[in-house]
């Protein structure tokens, strides 16, 4: 199982650690042009804090667990994830895009997992 948490940690920073950065540095109106439609409801201010709290969960995915310091912060980030994730997922049924709710609602469940295995290894 720890390999499996390891490889979907993995995915979860690839994903999270491309669309921080987007986030972070473009304009709205080209977050909107390349697809990322579900922060089309909120204000800029707040699509930039959910970009560096993404940023952040990517470091806390695998700092923590790999210095063996405050290693329960990793499950923490994990579940920080699943948040922004529901309400990525909600953005997207609000605007009609099933497409998005799935992709959103899979990498709940890979943060979920990532999050309990985490819990679980810290006992």
């Amino acid at each position: 199982m720890n390999t499996v948490t390891w490889v979907f940690s993995g995915i979860l920073a690839a994903i999270f650690a491309y669309s921080g950065a987007v986030k972070a540095t473009m304009s709205r109106a080209r977050l909107l042009a390349t697809g990322q439609t579900g922060i089309a409801p909120f204000p800029m201010p707040l699509v930039r804090v959910v970009a560096i709290c993404e940023l952040l969960a990517v470091v806390g995915l695998f700092a923590p667990w790999l210095t063996d310091h405050a290693r329960v912060l990793t499950p923490l980030a994990a579940v920080g994830l699943s948040i922004v994730m529901i309400g990525a997922a909600t953005s997207h049924a609000s605007l009609r895009e099933p497409k998005p709710v799935a992709a959103n609602t899979a990498l709940l469940a890979l943060a979920a997992f990532v999050a309990a295995s985490r819990f679980a290894a810290l006992t």
